[in-house]
């Protein structure tokens, strides 16, 4: 369990080192994942740390609720990055994470998904580490797993996939990644990429030209596991097309497993309201792309919902 430190204790308690300069007890760091952004899918450990926070240190894709739970007087500090455009450069946030600590403060160092996977939390840790601060990983649900699951599509299954590879859709500086193609482009292995909607066609170029055929079944998740979450359900063939009606952080997910992904069974509920079918729901369909359906499902007696959903037709 954590448990917060006395803040009497803390800031009373001095080292004297040459009898003129008093040094306070450092911070500490945690490096906790927020999950997808569902704040059912944070983990108790992670609520726990971070409702014992002085200072937040978060990213953009962290949910509103989720910050939420974090005390009313801690310090929120966003460090949102997207493509191209950075509040603060990765050597100025761990800088940061760093100065806090220095000065007696519990730093929680807040990421979407988990910190380990293409959430630069090792170059975090290592700079605490080389600081000499006390730093604890507390690991979250990455956005694989939540778009898999909401999709009803594994990324692992018998017969159908036998190894799954997560990768990144940009290199460090935001041009083509460096990947095996083919390696990636066997058969019944399900391939993940994050950060990669920008990159649909050329990824989908390599993987076909390294062999994998246009036809493999193919997911793309938009926001997974937040009430906007968008599914468009297609093949490598047609990734580049689908992606374009896209723009939000999204997964895609390659293989033949995804051939599982389904759109939700009525009865839908969602949160605060009662059944779909109560409600009056129409199904709107239209096709973007051969053998590509997109389902838009909206409340008759109110205001489209935007969750897209997509199946094959």
């Amino acid at each position: 369990m954590v448990q917060r430190r006395d803040r009497t204790t803390r800031s009373g308690r001095l080292v004297v080192l040459d009898s003129t300069r008093p040094v306070r007890m450092i911070g500490r760091v945690w490096l906790v994942g927020a999950g997808p952004g569902d704040p059912e899918l944070l983990t108790i450990k992670a609520l726990k740390v971070l409702q014992s926070a002085d200072v937040v240190v978060h990213d953009g894709l962290v949910s509103d609720e989720i910050l939420a739970m974090s005390p009313a007087a801690a310090r929120r500090i966003s460090v949102a990055k997207r493509k191209s455009r950075h509040s603060y450069s990765q050597d100025e946030i761990n800088r940061m994470l760093v100065a806090f600590a220095l000065q007696g403060l519990d730093v929680v160092r807040l990421k979407g998904g988990d910190p380990f996977i293409f959430g630069r939390g090792g170059e975090e840790l290592e700079a605490c580490r080389e600081a000499g601060i006390e730093t604890h990983v507390v690991p979250g649900v990455t956005a694989a797993l939540a778009a898999s699951a909401s999709a009803g599509a594994p990324l692992t299954h018998r017969g159908l996939a036998q190894a799954v590879t997560f990768v990144t859709g940009h290199s460090a500086k935001g041009n083509e990644p460096d990947l095996d193609w083919t390696s990636l482009a066997k058969v019944n292995h399900t391939v993940v990429i994050y950060m990669g909607l920008s990159m649909a066609a050329l990824i989908a170029a390599r993987l076909m030209t390294a062999g994998r055929s246009g036809s493999t079944p193919a997911l793309i998740v938009e926001n997974a596991s937040r009430a906007d979450e968008r599914r468009v359900v297609t093949t490598l063939s047609e990734l580049a097309e689908s992606a374009a009606s896209l723009d939000g952080p999204a997964m895609l997910i390659v293989g033949e497993a995804m051939a599982l992904a389904q759109v939700p069974a009525f009865p839908v509920r969602w949160e605060g309201g009662p059944p779909a079918e109560e409600r009056g729901v129409e199904v709107a369909k239209s096709s973007t792309a051969p053998g590509v359906a997109i389902s838009t499902v909206r409340y008759t007696d109110g205001p489209s919902h935007p969750l897209r959903v997509g199946g094959r037709s």
